[in-house]
């Protein structure tokens, strides 16, 4: 059965993922360092994870299966989950897949470097209404595709 995995320390679109997963009747894991408050709801679970920085994101990679959904703004989370032909979409609606997560990786490393020297500032733009509707739509293909494939009754 599919499963979408959250990597829910800074997930700003949660409520849509529950709402979502209500529809099509799938299992939502919300992952993090520390408890979330969750909706009541016999479909979404929290796993509190502890011991270092990356424990949510190996917890993650560890149970995620070929088809499931993650969704995670961490570049690299999303790379160590494609890699397990998991369907990873950030958190702006950008779904990464093995075409596009290595410019991803390489860019971020980038952006961190400009940052360590002073040349760059700040970080991704906040969200607003554009990217959590971008967000739901892609959600929506994906399960739709997973859906046509046959992965999802």
């Amino acid at each position: 059965m599919i499963k979408i995995y959250i990597d829910g320390d800074a997930c700003p679109v949660k409520d849509e993922v529950y709402r979502v997963a209500e529809r099509y009747q799938i299992a939502v894991v919300v992952v993090a360092n520390q408890y979330i408050n969750l909706p009541i709801h016999p479909l979404i679970t929290m796993e509190v994870v502890t011991g270092g920085f990356d424990a949510a994101d190996d917890w993650i990679v560890n149970r995620a299966e070929a088809c499931d959904i993650v969704i995670t703004a961490d570049i690299l989370l999303a790379d160590r989950c494609v890699k397990k032909s998991a369907r990873v979409l950030g958190h702006k609606g950008h779904e990464f897949t093995e075409d596009n997560v290595g410019s991803a990786v390489a860019h971020r490393e980038l952006m961190q470097n400009l940052r360590h020297m002073g040349e760059t500032k700040g970080g991704p733009s906040p969200m607003d209404k554009k990217a959590r509707s971008q967000f739901l739509g892609t959600l929506d293909q994906i399960i739709q595709s997973l859906k046509k494939a046959g992965k999802l009754n």
